[in-house]
This record gives C-alpha cells, structure tokens and sequence, in this order.
C-alpha cells in the first residue's frame, strides 16, 4: 500500500484536505483500494480549520518519515514562514524518495524549502503574481492546471488538486483505474484546458478571447495554426507569443488539446464510433485519434470509453 501523509497546519483550509481525502483515502466498492491516508502536523492536537471547527491531529512530523507521497493541502497565510522542523521532515521525505506534492497555496510552503528552484509550477492564478515576485527562482506557470515533476508536483486553485491527484493516481495504477475512481466521484478523469477558462474573462474586445472561442467553434474542420494566424492578422510566429504570454502554451498544443478534450466528451456522452469522433474533431482518422489521445491522456479511447462508463474490463 502506498501511503500518503498530509501534512496540516492552523488555520486548515478543508476543502483542499478533502481533496486530497476523497482521491486517496475514501473507500469504495467495487474500486481497489491502493493508497493509506493519515494526517500529521507539527504539533499535534487540536488544528484550527477555515471552517469554523477544530480537527484533532494525533500524529507529529515523525509521521512524513516513512511517507510515499507527502501533500501539502493549502499554506495560509501564504506568508507564514516554515519552521525549522517543518522544513527538515519536508527536505528529509524527499531525500528519502517520497513525493511532495502541493494544493493551491501549499506551494508557498514548498518552494520556501528551495526544491521548485529553476523548475516550473503553478498555484491559483489569483496568487501567481504573488509566488513570481517573492520566488523569482521559480518559473511560475498560471496557466497550467498542475505541474508534475515527478518527485515534486504543483497545483493550481483548491478544484485543480482534485486534478493533480487524479493524474498522480494515474501515473500509479494507470488511466483506467484513475477514471474508475473519477467517475465515483462523479468527475471527469482528466481536464486540459488549464486555468485559462477559470481566470477573469477577458475585456470585450479581446482578439485573443475572441480567437479561442473563434477556433473552438471549428475543431471538426481542418482547422491549422496559420489559420487561427491569419484569422487574427498577424504572424504565426506572433500567434506564438502571444499564446505564450497568456496561455503558457502553443497554439498547436492548445488546439490539440482542446481536440482531445472534445473527443472525450464525445466518448463520454455518446455512442459515435471511434471514426466518427476523430472527424467531428478535426483528427481526420481513428489511427490518428487514438495515437493523440494516448500521448494526452495515457489510454485509447475505447478503453477511456469502457472505463469511464463501468462497461468491462480496461484493455491498456
């Protein structure tokens, strides 16, 4: 059993917690049960929520040291410095081998320990600004839903840790069993959009806004990136720019992206043969469709069909 070890402080936020409870501590039947689930925190006792409530937290800080996964779900306020204590169980479950990974605001508390310096991550757009000026080692992505590096892993707002999670339990035990686990929750398994379509609209007016909704209406047709460059007159190379600034993408990528995404709404909600979808979503063919969708998603669509409905066994 893999175990994972959240680790609280005062004031708690709950929601963030339960995201990480629900994805790998609540049982249930018919799904098999892969991870333990146990809370620490520094002092143990009694730990102040957002909530309203107290929660009583047995376990110290010796509970990170035979940790698989360590998830810090939240860091208010984002300013709180670690202790010294803190840090070194943190420093010392990833020495060891455990994964660290962060919720919305947790990421203060890991980047405060040095180990997001040079790499990427991400936190709810609204804070972004914020984690860019005090940590300017970090190459921080607001755009993105979650960033995995393997031993460290990043999250955007409190819902986007429910993503992380799903793709970490993804990574473990494949796409099949993450989506089992998705759809108990009544979730979908995976979302690609990143954080873009969660930000503040943009001003009226705004070409790129305008572009996305533009190409977004025209996945089935063969829809390229000098179109959507010449649909908003300038250069593919300035497209690129300016995805770049305010996506943290290309336009090829987010134009795959959100191809993929439409077909797995397809699958989800209709019955449309694997062909079928791959031309209402500009793919031209199945080969083609099933290649893109494994390299996005970690599975063919038809076992993502099979796995998402409780039709039969997954074939991976």
């Amino acid at each position: 059993m893999h175990r994972v070890v959240v680790l609280v402080r005062p004031v708690q936020p709950t929601f963030e917690l339960g995201c990480a409870y629900e994805v790998f501590g609540t049982e249930r039947t018919g799904v098999p049960q892969h991870y333990t689930f146990e809370v620490c925190t520094e002092t143990p006792g009694e730990v102040q929520t957002s909530s309203g409530y107290a929660m009583h937290v047995p376990q110290g800080l010796e509970a990170l040291g035979s940790a698989d996964t360590v998830i810090i779900p939240g860091w208010l306020p984002v300013e709180s410095p670690l202790s010294g204590p803190v840090r070194r169980a943190l420093l010392g479950a990833h020495a060891r081998g455990a994964r660290l990974v962060t919720i919305c605001s947790g990421v203060f508390a890991l980047a405060r320990t040095g180990l997001l310096d040079g790499r990427s991550a991400t936190t709810h757009w609204q804070r972004a600004g914020q984690l860019q000026r005090e940590f300017p080692q970090v190459r921080v992505e607001p755009h993105r839903l979650y960033v995995d590096h393997g031993d460290v892993a990043t999250s955007a707002g409190a819902g986007a840790g429910i993503d992380l999670c799903l793709h970490l339990v993804r990574k473990d035990h494949g796409a099949a069993h993450a989506a089992l686990v998705a759809r108990h929750m009544v979730l979908p398994p995976h979302r690609g959009d990143g954080q873009a379509p969660y930000a503040p609209p943009a001003p009226p007016g705004d070409a790129l806004g305008d572009l996305l909704d533009w190409a977004g209406a025209r996945l089935g047709t063969p829809l390229s990136v000098d179109d959507m460059a010449a649909h908003l007159g300038v250069s593919p190379r300035t497209l690129a720019r300016r995805f770049a600034e305010r996506l943290g993408t290309s336009p090829g990528a987010w134009l795959l992206s959100r191809r993929v995404a439409e077909a797995r709404t397809l699958l989800e909600e209709t019955d449309l043969p694997v062909e079928a979808i791959a031309a209402r979503v500009g793919l031209s063919s199945a080969v083609n469709l099933r290649r893109r969708f494994r390299a996005q998603v970690g599975t063919t669509p038809g076992a993502y069909r099979r796995a998402f409905r409780g039709t039969g066994p997954p074939n991976l």
